[in-house]
């Protein structure tokens, strides 16, 4: 306790060292460690959110601690607040004053997590790996809280007012970490009965004749989903939708061939594969993050968990590792399997 009390004063005497003085009632630890908030979540009031503070006074206190460094420590972006190189120098000494403080307030206890987490993620990723992951880091940290939102779309620029993005396909992305969590494929599914009153297709040029059922392609904004699409004959008129869930009921009400994710298709009773070993589409989801955000102990545990959960489900049925990007990852049984474990 004497160490974590002697790194504690030595860190906060690091505040001081830059001439920060706060108005009265406004500590200049209050200051810092709200900056760094706004720094991992790219918005004032997502940080006052989660601070539990009013919009004006994450303001103040970042305009406090600009003018005792004098300098600007965020700019603002078409997407969100971001860190400047000044700012940059405040982050790394918030972090060592926030995990002081952790080490002071826990004591010896190691590794427990609290706070709050907001993930953005495609709603299949979500409902089959995201959700059942952060259930099992809740029972392992009951004191964090986990958000939620659903979101098919290309990676941000800016990842304002999330702390972990979950996309498909290789993000192309400025300061910011990223890395594959899960490989898998595209694959054509119909109903029995649907390919018994229509046809069964032998070659990809034969599904001309058959509704794809997929995303509205003027609603898409991933390029790698697109191009699945691109790959495929134009289809006749059919259903399409902005939700996989859609597809996949839309699918099984004999609406025409499904493009499913594999982990949806295989598992579900209704559907057959179609072209099976002549069509598939394969693709990667990879989790981004702000270049602060894998600093974060709570980004960090998030992180740890999905990805354990995911190789135990990977390992249960032996599909491919993430980032292996060529390889068809057939997670349906995987997903079972990892739930049932």
């Amino acid at each position: 306790m004497h160490t974590v009390t002697t790194n504690l004063h030595r860190d906060c005497a690091l505040v001081h060292t830059v001439g920060m003085t706060a108005p009265a009632g406004e500590p200049p630890l209050d200051a810092l460690m709200t900056f760094l908030s706004v720094a991992r979540l790219g918005r004032y009031t997502a940080a006052a959110e989660v601070l539990g503070v009013n919009h004006s006074t994450v303001s103040r206190r970042i305009a406090a601690l600009e003018g005792a460094m004098s300098g600007r420590v965020l700019v603002r972006t078409t997407g969100g607040w971001e860190v400047t190189d000044l700012g940059r120098r405040a982050v790394s000494i918030a972090e060592r004053i926030e995990g002081s403080l952790r080490e002071l307030v826990e004591g010896d206890e190691d590794g427990i997590v609290h706070g709050m987490v907001r993930i953005s993620a495609p709603d299949a990723f979500t409902a089959v790996f995201l959700a059942p992951a952060m259930t099992e880091l809740r029972r392992e940290h009951p004191n964090l809280a986990v958000e939620l939102l659903s979101a098919t779309q290309r990676v941000r620029q800016n990842r304002s007012g999330v702390d972990l993005e979950i996309v498909v396909g290789r993000p192309q992305v400025l300061r910011a970490y990223a890395t594959p969590v899960c490989a898998y494929s595209l694959r054509l599914y119909a109903t029995p009965e649907y390919l018994a009153e229509h046809g069964i297709p032998e070659t990809v040029a034969q599904l001309a004749g058959h509704p794809l059922v997929y995303y509205v392609e003027s609603s898409l904004q991933v390029d790698e989903l697109d191009r699945a699409l691109q790959e495929l004959p134009d289809s006749p008129p059919s259903v399409r939708s902005t939700s996989v869930y859609a597809h996949v009921e839309a699918t099984a009400a004999g609406a025409g061939i499904g493009i499913l994710p594999d982990f949806l298709g295989d598992p579900d009773p209704r559907f057959v594969r179609v072209l099976d070993g002549r069509y598939a589409h394969p693709l990667a989801y990879w989790a981004v993050a702000r270049d602060e955000g894998p600093r974060n102990p709570v980004v960090a545990a998030t992180l740890g968990a999905l990805t354990s959960y995911i190789e135990r489900v990977q390992d249960a049925s032996g599909v491919a590792r993430p980032g292996d990007e060529t390889s068809p990852a057939a997670l349906s049984a995987a997903a079972r399997s990892g739930r049932d474990a």
